[in-house]
């Protein structure tokens, strides 16, 4: 319900003409055995997704609820299997059904992208892994450090990324474009605290704002994600509804 109201908040602060809003399923679901809650509910709000996205004509941020809605998102800005994308999330979501500690979709949803997840879920194209930066991650479990380790996925920590090193990572990729997924929990939690599993040590705001700016100015954006934002009260929507307003303005201003 955080994540309701918080995606209903975002969507209340943006231009109507701006906006569509893809209905999600008021019931659970079923797991059909498959090691992930909810698929059969995942299922239908990526085909829903799906069906909102292909009319659309140019970059698209799509807005959370968890990280999820990537799915289709990705999907979609990957058609021609050639862009990169810039995990920006405390957590790397590189679990699969076997490894996760709670079956939870949204701790799965990049492995399952890059082609190792449920499949009634893996996209008919998936990622590379050579195409993928995971940055300001800092919490991950055993199984996705063993899976970075052994793809050579690029990862700059909060310690390690400037937007130097991320223009350096995405040029490596070879890709033609850039989709942005932001995972808010990205930021450090003593900065924004409106997230269902907050980090400490993550990024400011500021750094946020410039590693999007950077990536923008060194290829064409394919496409956004703004997810995780889950209020626990009126008064935090208030309190950190600008910081979100601010990354989308970072995404959508004129270069």
């Amino acid at each position: 319900m955080r994540l309701i109201d918080g995606a209903t908040a975002i969507g209340g602060d943006l231009p109507s003409s701006w906006t569509t809003t893809v209905e999600v399923p008021s019931g659970a679901g079923s797991s059909h055995d498959s090691g992930v809650d909810r698929l059969s509910s995942i299922e239908r709000v990526r085909d829903r997704m799906r069906a909102a996205l292909g009319t659309s004509t140019g970059p698209t941020i799509t807005i959370g609820g968890d990280c999820g809605v990537e799915l289709a998102a990705i999907e979609h800005a990957n058609i021609r299997g050639d862009v990169a994308v810039v995990w920006l999330d405390a957590h790397p979501d590189l679990n699969t059904p076997a490894s996760s500690p709670s079956g939870a979709f949204h701790g799965m949803v990049l492995r399952t992208l890059l082609g190792d997840g449920p499949p009634q879920l893996v996209p008919a194209s998936p990622l590379l892994a050579s195409r993928v930066v995971l940055a300001g991650t800092r919490a991950l479990d055993d199984s996705e450090s063993d899976f970075i380790d052994a793809s050579g996925m690029e990862l700059l920590g909060p310690n390690d990324i400037t937007p130097e090193k991320l223009v350096d990572a995405l040029l490596a990729t070879d890709a033609a474009s850039v989709y942005l997924h932001i995972d808010l929990d990205v930021l450090d939690s003593s900065e924004f605290t409106s997230v269902g599993y907050p980090e400490p040590f993550g990024l400011s705001l500021p750094q946020l704002l410039e590693l999007i700016a950077a990536a923008r100015r060194t290829l064409p954006l394919a496409g956004a994600g703004v997810t995780e934002f889950a209020p626990s009260s009126d008064s935090a929507t208030s309190d950190e509804l600008p910081v979100i307003l601010r990354v989308i303005g970072a995404l959508t201003k004129k270069l």
